[in-house]
């Protein structure tokens, strides 16, 4: 069955969010993420304009890279893209008539908790008039646990996200979050004065944050350097095997040998082998594009970014499709792509290469996103091109849905985020609703390839190095353990609460306790109905951010505050109160 157009764009769309940078390298160049950081004069502030023109000149680069390698990676090397081979089984699926039957109830259960979530969003923001206001401030296990970022905040997206997470994951953001904000920062914090200078606050990287931020850093890179080698590891083995496997299938068979066999395929399989080379996409169209959008990428990328200089771009792009093809041939083994990993790689090496007095943070962040940009989408367009060899869609014009989905990404994504830009003045700081944690992630790592590890409060570089270690040894145990590794808690996870807190945690813990209860009780409806309930909640709750925030750009303001204090501090506002009147 053929996969739609609409479904294809819908995918693109998507993607655009994830690469975008809206929450990470992008959002990070910012003024108000600078003030945040120990390099604040080093920063662009995002515009619409150049977002887009940004997105435009180097987003198709990844779809060009890797189209004349689509044979070799679908059909001679039968790689699997888990991911995409699941979403096509999903769609001829629904092509039967249990599929579509079940479908239409899916739908409906998606419909009704996406209604409860937008009206639960809309209710709760008559009471947030103000910051600390809200349910998202209600200290439901204690004043004290409130302070260190330990409450249920009633988020619906977090309880949806928690449903679709795999327990280990919840776990370990739950584990990371008890570990860092109940254990260290409060030890870290009767350093004040020792380890670092007293009255520098919450935000100052001098200070506690600088903690926060650093070791999270340290074990995020310390994971994905692992991952990397691990995959790396894996695609070169697996290339080798395959190529030794065809070199065995042409040698011609000798007396006394068994001759190499090869396997009949199956009536489906020549099928989707004929309707997958059937719309050829030339190499020279593939090839040719690649070089001319290179080329107008290198000439307009400098307009753009001053700091990011022309012959940074070139190397950039020469380099490029070789990691897109690793990437793309990992993913198909191993399902991971590992594209914020060689965008990190981008940040430090073309971070590095530019220095502090050229502007090497916005150089940095500027390569992550063209780096990141090209190898994910390189891997996600392999996934979907498995999803139409195995759904019988014609190549090309998935080729030309994926130029298409691009296209609206480019200017759908940055419209939206610069709604949101606009409506919240606070945005992206950690007393936000949105901290937009990797924001502050990416840029700090920028600064630490321009400055070195001289801006590190005392301590804050050794203990960097146990994170960074401990994140590299509790991978390899979970992988030499094998089936039972599946109860270690994953370093990557574990690092996301040590900066923003644990609430959101609490959130997909709750969402894990409903689906385990769920699955209790009835496993084949929680199997069939648990993604629709997640999603249905994730999108009523996030889309009622857009109407909050036209309403925000309008100047409405909630009519509420809900605020909770202390018996003491009550006390003393209700005197307060009294005195005044």
């Amino acid at each position: 069955m053929a996969q739609s157009r609409s479904e294809e764009r819908a995918d693109f769309v998507v993607e655009f969010v994830l690469t975008g940078g809206f929450g990470s390298y992008l959002f990070g160049m910012s003024k108000r993420v600078a003030d945040q950081s120990s390099d604040t004069s080093d920063y662009k502030n995002p515009s619409l304009g150049w977002i887009i023109a940004f997105l435009f000149v180097v987003s198709f680069l990844g779809l060009f890279s890797v189209v004349p390698l689509r044979k070799i990676m679908v059909i001679d090397f039968k790689l699997t893209y888990p991911s995409g081979t699941a979403t096509a089984h999903l769609i001829n699926s629904f092509h039967t008539p249990q599929g579509a039957k079940l479908a239409k109830k899916q739908v409906k259960v998606l419909g009704k908790f996406f209604s409860l979530s937008f009206l639960w969003g809309f209710f709760q923001w008559f009471y947030t008039a103000t910051d600390d206001c809200g349910f998202q401030a209600f200290p439901t296990l204690g004043l004290k646990a409130f302070e260190n970022k330990f409450f249920f905040d009633f988020s619906a997206i977090y309880v949806g996200v928690g449903m679709i997470c795999p327990y280990i994951i919840n776990i370990s953001v739950l584990l990371g979050g008890i570990l860092s904000w109940g254990v260290m920062w409060p030890l870290i914090k009767n350093k004040e004065g020792d380890w670092y200078p007293k009255g520098l606050g919450e935000s100052s990287l001098h200070g506690i944050q600088g903690y926060r931020v650093f070791i999270a850093i340290a074990m995020i890179l310390g994971d994905g350097l692992y991952n990397f080698v691990k995959v790396l590891s894996h695609t070169f083995l697996g290339l080798y095997t395959q190529i030794r496997d065809k070199q065995k299938e042409n040698v011609l068979p000798v007396a006394g040998q068994d001759s190499p066999s090869t396997p009949q395929l199956s009536y489906d399989d020549e099928r989707r082998t004929q309707v997958f080379l059937k719309d050829q996409i030339p190499t020279w169209f593939a090839i040719g594009g690649y070089v001319a959008i290179a080329a107008i990428s290198t000439a307009t990328l400098p307009h753009i970014f001053h700091q990011l200089k022309w012959y940074y771009i070139i190397v950039i792009y020469l380099v490029a499709p070789t990691l897109a093809f690793c990437n793309a041939y990992g993913c198909g083994l191993t399902d991971w792509s590992l594209a914020s990993t060689y965008g990190k790689l981008a940040i430090f090496t073309i971070g590095a290469w530019a220095g502090s007095s050229h502007g090497g943070v916005i150089a940095g962040l500027a390569a992550c996103g063209v780096m990141m940009n090209i190898v994910s989408t390189a891997s996600d367009l392999m996934q979907d091109f498995k999803t139409g060899y195995l759904t019988l869609a014609s190549p090309r014009s998935m080729f030309v849905s994926q130029i298409i989905g691009t296209t609206m990404g480019c200017i759908i994504s940055p419209s939206v985020f610069w709604i949101f830009y606009k409506a919240f003045p606070d945005l992206g700081t950690h007393k936000s609703e949105y901290p937009a944690p990797y924001a502050i992630v990416y840029r700090n790592m920028a600064i630490l390839g321009v400055q070195g590890f001289k801006t590190l409060p005392q301590n804050c570089l050794l203990l960097c190095y146990i994170f960074f270690g401990s994140a590299i040894l509790i991978n390899l145990i979970k992988d030499c353990l094998g089936k039972r590794g599946r109860f270690i808690p994953l370093p990557m996870a574990m690092a996301i609460p040590f900066y923003l807190g644990s609430y959101f945690a609490i959130d997909m813990c709750v969402g894990s306790l409903v689906l385990f209860v769920w699955e209790k009780v009835n496993k084949a409806k929680a199997d069939a109905f648990g993604p629709a309930v997640a999603s249905g909640l994730i999108c009523g709750d996030g889309i009622w951010t857009l109407p909050a925030s036209i309403l925000a750009l309008a100047g409405v303001k909630p009519p509420i505050c809900m605020k909770f204090l202390s018996r003491a501090t009550n006390a003393k506002v209700d005197t307060f109160l009294t005195v005044s009147g």
